[in-house]
């Protein structure tokens, strides 16, 4: 301990939190990548992986005496192993306490390990959950404590451990952290801080280790640390947005007679949302500031149109585009969608990861020498090796996936004449839209194409197939399309979903040479091969797992069939039905489900049929899945909380968002809380970004 006092008071008590976990006394190697394992690598993220649950029973509890479900400390001693010698049986352990037994269960553990961890007629304390199996208690893959604390009985934390971590050195960790945890000066404006009754952030941080997490989340100690944290990304994004704002460029003369006669040209009306969000781009880009924009809209609400208008507005004022999507079937299709239409007015290529190697050189030479004024790809588009001759804007297609510190490099990359515009078919909630998009202006597209007419939404219990390939044989007979989605690529044993390839043989059967089928491990040639005789409409029925889910349009697809739809969320769902009704015809979407569904699955299923309304949809879906779950975001790179919740503490959204409102009006100073954003973001340098 004398060490670490030393080492606290040789660095700032705000560095000692940044420092590296196996600064701790007691981290070694070995320690130190169970804590990476989960995610933690400073001394700051440890104190976010929080107790799941109190020990509340100290070592001499008798075995009699333990509750089924409940954490306990007990002292045993090991009396007998029992190793069976036939695969996947569990290892076993016999223990004994003044005279009745108990069994340890260890499972995928070796002897080697089980030998050392409790080693036999040694006094010992294991730590588990009490079970009862067979009328005789047991403990399932127990940890154990020191020996030389067998006579300490202290109320311990429950915390969730990956190999080779221990309770007893994972508390030690902790509880040596939480000894030596620095004061703080505060951050919090004094109206803020009293809305919390002016607890200090260690004190808070303290109290929620020593407390069970579903007894304290309702309190003001959890309540401060969620401000803290909200308020710190809002203040990240507040900082980028100003800086960005602060960047001079050279402002694009702009031609709107040029523009005019593309509009004119289209075979439809832009909607009055479009309209507005085009003369937005245009305004940003005939600035001198520059733009970092995002253009939201529902599925099937015109962005991509309003996109490549401001693309081709740009390259008539004499610069090049870049046009990045998240898939390369939907690059393909992008590419296709400006050659066919709108190659009058520029010259696209498109490059992909995928692209052979001799085409690949020819592309960048062009692009060098402005041959190419529209390239279109994936995110091999922003390699270093690729350099454009006067790159003047970035359109980035379904990108949620970055965060606020990768779309500052991103726009950074362009130059200071570069603009960016960034799309999104993903409906957010107003308490999410500051935390995803804080650093952007943001231009909004709610109303739809009129001729699009609102998607019929079914739902069908799978044994009422047969009245569903009827319905099918109808549409088409009409020369309509469909698309018939699945969960699965292949049937599996441990989930009972449907899968595409045996939904497609069963569908071969009974429409001949009308059906094929797409999924994420066919090659690039052969799924476009799919792609083009479904476009071509030599096929009638396209089975596909959710690689449709984004961007592919067929708008002679008027029917949509979606098996297992009780497995998707709400959002995913939406988007999903999104691939129909995109044309003039009337659209239909069937929603397939199994026998016995949850509460839950009913409520999405009855939400979808009753609503066509994505920006609806998505809150409702928030509240059903919660965030992170939202249509994939906990597997996505987008910056997760680590207490705040958007649904849960909307409250306190509310009250970061109107506090960032006040320092922007006033113009206060983002460096008075370089610490607090420093501390919460990781990829923040204070001298850089802050």
């Amino acid at each position: 301990s004398l060490l670490i006092a030393i080492y606290i008071y040789l660095m700032s008590n705000f560095e000692y939190l940044l420092s590296p976990i196996d600064n701790i006394k007691g981290v070694g190697k070995k320690t130190l990548n169970s804590f990476n394992k989960k995610k933690i690598f400073t001394i700051f993220d440890l104190l976010w992986h929080l107790p799941i649950s109190k020990i509340e029973t100290a070592e001499d509890t008798e075995i009699k005496d333990l509750q089924v479900g409940k954490n306990y400390n007990i002292k045993v001693t090991p009396i007998k192993y029992n190793f069976p010698r036939i695969r996947n049986l569990p290892n076993k352990v016999i223990c004994e306490k003044n005279g009745v037994k108990l069994d340890c269960i260890f499972f995928n553990s070796y002897e080697g390990y089980i030998k050392k961890l409790l080693p036999l007629n040694e006094e010992i304390i294991i730590h588990g959950k009490a079970n009862n199996f067979r009328n005789k208690f047991q403990f399932v893959n127990p940890t154990t404590k020191n020996s030389s604390n067998l006579n300490i009985i202290n109320e311990e934390s429950k915390y969730s451990l990956s190999d080779g971590l221990t309770l007893n050195k994972y508390n030690q960790v902790i509880n040596n952290v939480l000894q030596n945890l620095p004061e703080l000066e505060e951050w919090l404006p004094q109206s803020i801080s009293s809305l919390f009754n002016h607890v200090k952030w260690k004190e808070c941080v303290i109290k929620i280790h020593k407390e069970e997490i579903t007894k304290i989340r309702s309190t003001k100690y959890f309540k401060r640390l969620v401000f803290d944290e909200i308020f710190a990304n809002f203040l990240l994004s507040s900082n980028i947005r100003s800086k960005i704002k602060k960047i001079k460029k050279k402002n694009k003369i702009l031609n709107y007679q040029h523009q005019s006669k593309i509009i004119d040209s289209l075979k439809f009306k832009l909607t009055i949302d479009q309209i507005s969000s085009l003369k937005s781009i245009n305004k940003d880009m005939g600035s001198k500031q520059k733009m970092f924009r995002l253009l939201q809209g529902d599925v099937g609400s015109g962005k991509t149109i309003v996109s490549v208008i401001a693309a081709l507005n740009v390259i008539k004022a004499g610069y090049q585009v870049a046009i990045m999507a998240p898939t390369e079937i939907l690059a393909i299709q992008h590419y296709k969608f400006i050659l066919e239409n709108f190659n009058k007015y520029c010259n696209p290529e498109i490059l992909t990861g995928k692209t052979e190697y001799k085409k690949r050189k020819k592309i960048l030479s062009d692009l060098l020498n402005n041959k190419i004024d529209i390239l279109i790809g994936t995110h091999s588009l922003y390699q270093e090796k690729i350099t454009y001759f006067n790159l003047g804007l970035i359109i980035i297609d379904e990108q949620h996936k970055f965060g606020v510190n990768q779309r500052k490099k991103l726009s950074d990359k362009g130059g200071k004449d570069c603009d960016v515009l960034v799309m999104s078919a993903t409906p957010i909630p107003r308490t999410m839209m500051m935390t995803i998009y804080g650093d952007m202006d943001i231009s909004l597209i709610k109303s739809k194409p009129k001729n699009r007419q609102p998607i019929k939404t079914y739902s069908k219990n799978e044994t009422k197939i047969n009245e569903v390939i009827n319905f099918i044989k109808g549409e088409i007979s009409k020369e309509n399309q469909v698309f018939w989605v699945c969960p699965l690529i292949k049937e599996s044993k441990k989930m009972d979903h449907q899968s595409a390839t045996e939904k497609y043989k069963y569908l071969s059967k009974i429409f001949k040479n009308k059906v094929d089928i797409i999924h994420g491990a066919m090659g690039k040639e052969e799924k476009d091969n799919v792609l083009k005789k479904f476009n071509d409409r030599n096929i009638d029925i396209l089975v596909s797992t959710t690689v449709i889910e984004v961007g592919i349009d067929f708008p002679n697809a008027n029917v949509i069939v979606i098996e297992n739809s009780n497995k998707y969320g709400l959002s995913q769902l939406h988007q999903l039905r999104g691939r129909v009704g995109r044309g003039n015809k009337e659209s239909t979407c069937i929603l397939m489900f199994k026998a016995g569904l949850s509460e839950n699955a009913r409520k999405r299923i009855t939400i979808l049929k009753n609503s066509n309304d994505g920006f609806k949809i998505a809150e409702e879906d928030l509240k059903i899945r919660g965030y992170g779950d939202i249509l994939g975001f906990k597997q996505s790179g987008l910056k997760k909380y680590n207490l705040a919740d958007p649904i849960q503490h909307e409250d306190l959204f509310k009250v970061a968002e109107k506090e960032i409102k006040k320092i922007e009006k006033n113009n206060i100073k983002i460096k008075n809380y370089n610490k607090l954003i420093k501390l919460y973001d990781k990829v923040a340098v204070i001298n850089d970004t802050i």
